[in-house]
């Protein structure tokens, strides 16, 4: 029998309850590893965890993708391991995998059919980068941005991202420079955050929403107005965003973490001000989901892996070592708590550090 500890949903928030670690338990339990034909044993290594699982905390998640999570069940979401032991053909035993539906446990058998081979010269040998920049945060800040943001190099164009230093934000500002944005400016949550943004991933100029007034940052640190908005937050924020934008403009509408804890549709209602803005300016506002895109993720990760060998992208990441801190983890990425731009979890103790490497 092989010894496992996984994480089940104890409790549900409630509605416009904020998620806290209590409402995750570790259980320690013994499983078969028996195998059947077409299985794998799977030693998890990384695990991701990102803003919409706190829909899935809720009865209803508000979108058809996406399923709730089953009290007194075992969690999932974005991981990666290597294949233990194999009864399929596809994969042998040392094999890198990953999948959008792992299971939050150290050990598990998987039906190999709905894992995906990693090779790890895609992300440079850092395995976690496959649940961040070269994986589904970087594809949807990549297919955002050139399905809806509709940038145009040498046009003076200026983008604001919200949730920037978040693991899709922050990729996303940087795609968006690349692109050939003439200023790229990124809203977050410490001064920091900020200074990192400006620092080390080359965004023109951060703001603290948490300090100051936003609308007046906005118009110093975007004089010309702002042409595309990567908006991963919504609410004020987003509503102060969208009142300084050029007509013609775009917002890229991905995700909405302020209005998480609420009990509101998704995408939640814009007050009446924001859609008269949005109408009189004739500015796009489209809700973008990364998997409308399947045909264009094997094309999108070489692109994103290629930027990230050759330092054109740079990757932060939080890591915080043990699935018993997975609740931890999570609460603190709703919150803004992490230092840099996405909460991984390690599972398992690795030789090589990926802590704090450079990270809703």
């Amino acid at each position: 029998m092989l010894n496992l500890k996984r994480v089940v949903l104890r409790s549900r928030p409630g509605k416009n309850g904020h998620p806290v670690p209590e409402n995750f338990r570790v259980e320690e339990i013994r499983k078969s590893p028996e195998l059947k034909e077409g299985q794998v044993l799977v030693r998890t290594l990384f695990l991701s965890v990102d803003p919409y699982m706190r829909c899935r905390m809720n009865d209803d998640t508000g979108a058809d993708y996406l399923l709730p999570w089953r009290l007194d069940e075992c969690v999932d979401g974005g991981g990666v391991g290597v294949v233990e032991a194999s009864k399929n053909k596809a994969l042998s035993v040392g094999n890198i995998v990953t999948s959008f539906n792992w299971h939050w446990q150290t050990y598990d058998v998987m039906d190999g059919s709905l894992l995906q081979k990693v090779d790890p010269e895609l992300v440079d040998g850092h395995l976690s980068y496959v649940l961040g920049a070269v994986g589904m945060p970087g594809l949807t800040a990549l297919l955002g941005v050139r399905e809806k943001g509709h940038v145009t190099a040498g046009t003076h164009q200026t983008m604001v991202i919200s949730g920037a230093a978040g693991a899709c934000g922050s990729v996303a500002g940087q795609i968006g420079r690349l692109d050939g944005c003439e200023r790229v400016v990124g809203i977050c949550g410490s001064d920091q955050k900020c200074q990192t943004l400006v620092t080390e991933l080359g965004f023109t100029a951060g703001i603290n929403y948490r300090t100051g007034d936003i609308s007046s940052a906005l118009r110093e640190q975007c004089p010309r107005g702002i042409d595309v908005y990567f908006d991963n937050v919504g609410g004020p924020i987003s509503d102060a965003v969208i009142s300084q934008m050029n007509p013609g403009g775009h917002v890229i509408l991905c995700g909405q973490i302020s209005q998480y804890n609420k009990d509101v549709p998704y995408p939640p209602p814009l007050s009446e001000h924001t859609q008269d803005a949005l109408r009189r300016n004739n500015i796009t506002r489209e809700r973008f989901v990364v998997l409308n895109y399947l045909e264009k993720h094997e094309e999108g990760l070489m692109q994103l892996s290629h930027w990230v060998k050759m330092g054109q992208i740079k990757v932060l990441e939080t890591v915080v070592t043990g699935i018993e801190n997975m609740g931890e983890a999570f609460c603190s990425m709703m919150t803004g708590g992490n230092v840099a731009l996405s909460n991984i979890s390690e599972t398992t103790k690795k030789s090589h550090d990926h802590r704090n490497r450079e990270c809703p």
